[in-house]
């Protein structure tokens, strides 16, 4: 499938402004439910919120005679996954939720970082996390162990469909990061969830304006007719 990404720009720093949780009330009222990928938490808290296409990468269980240390030589190897990530990119990690081999450490990061690559989310682990925090490459992943890659699983493929978190990624897709996790936007509906979710988070703002001046919630979150029409009037004196 070919992806139209001429607005990116402006779509995702629209994105940078709308939060994790804003984006699945928008999706599931369109009807997806699953897209926010579980096991993949900040690094560290209070990340910058970060936004980019999918760049899948995918681990299968390991087997003794695939996952080597030789193996990381290979031209299937994460080593050159990494060398054809595209700047801008988030990469989206299949690692099963094995939490005992870390599927990059500081070295890949640092080379991931001076690629231009947006942020790194998996399901897995990290290893060598003081490292990987010096590289300032923001990091979503379901903690830290110190065993390498091959302890536990095997690189089999890179930008082809994956299961991260128990979502369905496909290259192309959209992540949004921050301290409540990520979300995926599928490839063909980001312009439509990018608008209805700034128009989601103006409308929450304004109901907080309203909670912060004494209204009770009844008729306001979610806004009954009244409250329906005190927005609008509310939405065009700012214009």
């Amino acid at each position: 499938m070919s992806i139209d990404t001429s607005n990116d720009a402006a779509l995702f720093e629209a994105l940078k402004q709308v939060t994790t949780a804003t984006l699945t009330t928008v999706l599931l009222k369109k009807g997806l439910r699953n897209v926010w990928l579980r096991g993949s938490m900040p690094l560290d808290s209070g990340q910058a919120r970060e936004v980019g296409r999918a760049f899948t990468l995918r681990f299968i269980p390991a087997r003794e005679d695939l996952a080597t240390p030789e193996s990381w030589s290979s031209p299937t190897s994460t080593r050159a996954a990494i060398e054809a990530m595209p700047s801008g990119c988030i990469a989206v990690v299949d690692a099963m939720g094995v939490d005992d081999a870390g599927i990059f450490g500081d070295i890949l990061c640092a080379r991931m970082q001076k690629r231009g690559v947006a942020a790194l989310i998996s399901d897995g682990v990290v290893r060598d996390v003081a490292g990987v925090r010096a590289t300032q490459l923001p990091v979503w992943c379901h903690g830290v162990s110190a065993p390498p890659s091959v302890a536990g699983l095997t690189f089999v493929d890179w930008q082809e469909p994956i299961a991260c978190g128990g979502v369905a990624v496909i290259p192309g897709d959209v992540i949004v990061a921050d301290d409540d996790g990520a979300v995926l936007i599928p490839a063909g509906l980001v312009e439509e969830v990018t608008a209805s979710a700034v128009e989601q988070e103006r409308l929450e703002g304004w109901i907080m304006s309203q909670v912060e001046a004494g209204e009770s919630l009844p008729g306001l979150y979610p806004p009954n007719a009244e409250n329906k029409a005190r927005y609008e009037a509310f939405k065009a004196s700012q214009t």
